[in-house]
């Protein structure tokens, strides 16, 4: 018996003590997916598998994922950015690979390149849509950020302005695709940097706050537009953008200003965007659910490196749609992958009056001018008319180089968006 016992004793210290170990490991797992989501990242993922280049014939084979099997046009990133390729139509379709049309190669040796990441951005800078364009600092709270101003076709007239705003983890390159369609509806366009983006000056904390701080820069670009001569202004986000030109337009003093949001794939809820995100990656809801309370909690929120903490319920614009003030167009894909289109469709649904959906299937995530410029162009311009926020239409023939409308072969599979 005595055995026995101590044989019992033995199993139940070592069940506390792995318990205490698997606690301890969630624990630290839910500070690291917690830090994870605020810290801005340094390096990014390289994981298309770069198989072949024919330039003779025009072609790349790539390693086949969600995003290459995707018809549209793409930039090819490689060689830790040194390198930029284009590609463009999806050819040929196999179980594990895919051939698609190289239109070009801007700069690097893509022949020697064996991997690669897939992007959104066709433009680099404004010069590659030939058109004028100066920089300009916007005065932030927290130093001068860095944008580009692309002037319209008249400038003597006073012209509506864009201020675009990028996504999480990368740069103001992002909204040059919403150059063509704004400019040729009058527009001056503002592409702005902000906090801790690696263009603009760090917060003290050089952590992101998912646009419920970020807003405050938009906000310095909206002065800088008003000192200008601004009297009508549209605010555009992707992705974590456009949660925050969404707390922008909720927190500003200068909301009266705005007078319209166009959001692409964008986050108006951060906890479903989060929990959906921990799904994709196999998190135990334990973990996640930890993840979530550090980052929403005083003492959490400093082990992670926050000044404060995330406001979750502050930034659930679903919540808070009865809010909003100003006619908003959203453009979102179903597949997007990343940030599902459950919130836009939620806000649309609480504000049928104020808020348009424009509904991908198969586009992806911030991807959906690639995958079908035409439909992006005109629901946009289509929007800009109905609410008379254009500047004075011009032909989009001089506006520079404007996307061209997208074919769909049979190859790539995708569906009408």
């Amino acid at each position: 018996m005595r055995a026995g016992a101590r044989l019992a004793a033995r199993v139940a210290v070592a069940a506390v003590a792995a318990g205490l170990i698997g606690a301890a490991a969630g624990a630290l797992l839910a500070v690291r997916v917690a830090r994870d989501v605020v810290t801005p990242p340094r390096r990014r993922a390289y994981d298309i598998p770069i198989l072949a280049v024919d330039r003779a014939a025009g072609t790349v084979l790539l390693g086949r994922t969600p995003d290459t099997e995707v018809a549209g046009r793409y930039s090819l990133r490689f060689d830790d950015d040194r390198g930029h390729a284009r590609v463009g139509d999806v050819i040929a379709l196999e179980e594990a690979t895919v051939l698609r049309r190289l239109e070009g190669v801007q700069r690097g040796d893509l022949e020697r390149a064996s991997v690669g990441r897939w992007s959104a951005w066709w433009y680099q800078t404004p010069a590659d849509l030939g058109l004028p364009y100066t920089e300009v600092g916007v005065e932030t709270p927290v130093g001068v950020a860095p944008a580009w101003l692309v002037e319209p076709v008249n400038t003597g007239t006073a012209s509506p302005w864009l201020i675009a705003v990028h996504g999480r983890g990368v740069t103001r390159a992002e909204p040059l695709r919403a150059i063509p369609v704004f400019r040729a509806a009058g527009y001056r366009c503002l592409l702005v940097s902000y906090r801790n983006d690696g263009e603009a000056p760090a917060s003290a904390d050089g952590r992101y706050a998912l646009g419920g701080e970020e807003w405050r820069d938009v906000e310095a670009a909206i002065v800088l537009a008003i000192e200008r001569g601004a009297r009508r202004i549209v605010l555009m986000g992707w992705s974590m953008g456009g949660a925050t030109v969404l707390q922008c337009l909720l927190s500003s003093s200068l909301a009266h200003r705005i007078d319209g949001v166009v959001l692409e794939s964008p986050v108006v809820d951060w906890v479903t965007v989060l929990r959906f995100q921990a799904s994709e990656f196999g998190l135990p809801p334990a973990v996640r659910d930890a993840a979530l309370a550090l980052l929403g909690s005083p003492r959490g929120s400093s082990l992670i490196g926050l000044e404060s903490p995330i406001d979750f319920a502050r930034l659930d614009v679903v919540a808070r749609s009865a809010e909003l003030p100003v006619p908003i167009l959203v453009l979102h894909s179903d597949d997007d992958g990343f940030v599902p289109s459950d919130g836009s469709v939620a806000l649309a649904a609480a504000r049928p009056d104020a808020v348009r959906l424009e509904r991908f299937t198969r586009a992806r995530h911030t991807k959906l001018w690639n995958y079908d410029a035409e439909r992006w162009e005109r629901a946009i311009r289509t929007w800009l008319d109905e609410r008379g926020l254009t500047g004075g239409s011009v032909s989009a023939s001089t506006t520079g180089r404007t996307a061209r409308p997208r074919r769909r072969p049979a190859a790539g599979g995708a569906a009408a968006g």
